[in-house]
């Protein structure tokens, strides 16, 4: 068994793709994962399967679709991978603890890399490294002129944010489980 972290993107905000954790967390057993666990409403799920990460994003995505009626963009880390994330992210230690941390659903193709590196906002950075974007707005991410919408359809990826305690959170609970089994 493998520990695994699904990270649902865009549920439960304003009202929006409305799923209740313990409600998830039901149906994701019912799926056949283990010891099923949520993290803030945000749709952050950490559990364990023997199956295959891209049958686990589609196996979520269909019974999300099945049970909830509306369709739900799913990106399945493992607790390696998302550790590799979060020790790659170039910020220092201060501004890394004020950060959001982007993962994408693939690694991007280089030139899309390349071309949306040269995008730039007054007190916004941004670094695209292999499957995910570290992004920094001094004045917060409600008040930032970057879209990540934009930067999807730029980048031809799906892609959903932490920001920096959600991940040192997810980081801790996979790691407990991953100690578990």
């Amino acid at each position: 068994m493998t520990t695994f972290v699904a990270l649902l993107k865009g549920i439960n905000i304003g009202g929006h793709h409305k799923i209740p954790m313990a409600e998830l967390r039901q149906l994701l057993i019912k799926a056949g994962f283990q010891n099923v666990q949520t993290y803030i409403q945000s749709g952050n799920v950490i559990f364990h399967s023997s199956d295959k990460i891209e049958g686990i994003e589609d196996k979520i995505q269909k019974s999300i679709h099945a049970h909830f009626g509306f369709e739900v963009s799913v990106i399945v880390k493992t607790h390696e991978e998302l550790q590799i994330i979060f020790e790659a992210c170039p910020f220092s230690n201060e501004i890394k603890e004020k950060s959001y941390f982007i993962m994408f659903s693939r690694i991007p193709d280089n030139e899309l890399v390349e071309e949306v590196s040269k995008i730039t906002f007054e007190n916004e950075t941004f670094v695209i490294k292999k499957d995910g974007l570290y992004f920094y707005n001094g004045a917060g991410y409600g008040q930032a002129k970057f879209n990540m919408n934009s930067f999807e359809r730029k980048l031809n990826v799906t892609a959903t944010a932490r920001n920096y305690n959600t991940m040192v959170k997810l980081l801790a609970m996979s790691s407990v489980n991953e100690k578990d089994h």
